[in-house]
Formats: structure tokens, sequence, C-alpha cells
């Protein structure tokens, strides 16, 4: 699933031989930098790469964002919008609060491994943004995360499922946990006999959290 949070505004003058339309263009350069940092399992593109994966001329990048951080900012909206709109959907849904978090869980491995960057740029984003558009950015995507883990893990403890942990920190558990893993390919590689993070391995991990982290905050059964 993708979401596209920004709408185009036409340059001046365009015309039949101005840019490519800009949902088109505009599209392919932010799946280009997508494909690009999930391949390199990095945070950064080049604009020379990025032109060469999209067959678009760099300097629409300016045309479209006005400059590559515009371009990852973008990625990033179009990323976490679709993340944020998900959570709130599901706590939504008249699901038990296990089943919540299973389903959530599930999605979390399935955002980190198409698009294991994310996180990560993320914070890198916030950390070198302005003031205001840092605080945009952590307003839009972390606090409405860090919000509704609060609410999950109260629904858990009301219904007498869950052990009444503190929600922040089970955010950063169970994002750090796909996090680190779907950014491991280097350790795959040196320690392991392969270094492609496919589905069955996908799958393989999905099932190992639910053992452990879903697992260690339900209250323990008989």
């Amino acid at each position: 699933m993708q979401f596209d949070s920004m709408d185009p505004t036409p340059g001046p003058g365009e015309g039949e031989d101005g840019p490519p339309s800009a949902p088109d263009a505009r599209t392919q350069l932010l799946d280009a930098a997508s494909a690009i940092m999930r391949g390199g399992d990095i945070d950064d593109v080049s604009l020379s790469e990025l032109s060469r994966r999209s067959g678009l001329n760099s300097a629409l990048v300016k045309y479209y964002f006005g400059n590559k951080a515009g371009l990852l900012r973008a990625l990033i909206d179009r990323e976490w919008s679709v993340r944020v709109q998900a959570m709130e959907v599901l706590l939504a849904r008249d699901y038990d609060p296990e089943t919540k978090l299973r389903i959530h869980m599930a999605q979390v491995v399935e955002n980190f491994f198409r698009t294991p960057y994310t996180h990560r740029l993320l914070l890198r984003l916030i950390r070198e943004s302005a003031p205001a558009e840092a605080q945009r950015l952590a307003g839009s995507y972390l606090k409405p995360m860090f919000a509704a883990y609060e609410t999950l893990v109260a629904q858990g403890v009301a219904a007498g499922v869950f052990r009444p942990v503190d929600p922040q920190l089970f955010y950063f558990t169970v994002i750090g946990a796909a996090d680190r893993f779907f950014t491991a390919q280097l350790v795959l590689r040196y320690c392991s006999d392969t270094d492609v993070l496919d589905e069955a391995l996908r799958d393989r991990y999905r099932a190992h959290l639910d053992e452990f982290v879903v697992a260690g905050i339900l209250v323990p059964r008989g």
C-alpha cells in the first residue's frame, strides 16, 4: 500500500513540453528512492543513483521537492501516514486486545520488510531538521504511535489479558526488535549462509516475535 500525502503543484508556465505529469514523475522518484534505500540497507540516496534508477533527470527532484531533503521528507510522509492510519483503524475495530496486538505485530514486520529504512530515516530527519519541521514530523508520526500504544495496552489491561507494562517502553521493544532485524543484512552476510531477507525469513521472524514479544505481555494463563 502506498499513500502520497503531498499534492503536486504545477510549475509556472508548464505546458506540453514541461516536466512529465506530476503524479507519475513524483511517484517514480519516491519509488526509486525507496528501492535504493531498501536494497542498500541505507537511509540516504545520491541524486545520480536516483536518476539512473528512476530513468528521470535529477533536476526533477528540485522541481517537485525543492531539494533532496524535501524528497526524503515526502517519502517519510507517504510511508508513515499509512502506518498511523492503519493503527487508528485497527484500534477502532471490534477485536479483543490480544488479536489487535498480533495484527499490529504482523503489520510492523511487514512494514520493516518492505521499507526497513523508514524508522531510521524519520529519526534522522527529526534530528537534522529545523525545530518547526522536527516538531511536525514527531507530532505527525511518533506521538500518534505512542498514544496508540497507550490505548492498546490500556485496553488489554482493562480486559485482564495484558500485564500493566509501560506502553512507551513496549513501543521501543516492538519497533526496536523489528528495526534491528530488518537492517541486519551485513550480520547475516558474514555470520550466516545468506543475506537475503525474503518472505520465508520474514514469516519466521514474525512467528518468533509472536512467541516472545506478544506472549511476554500476556497475563499468564492458569
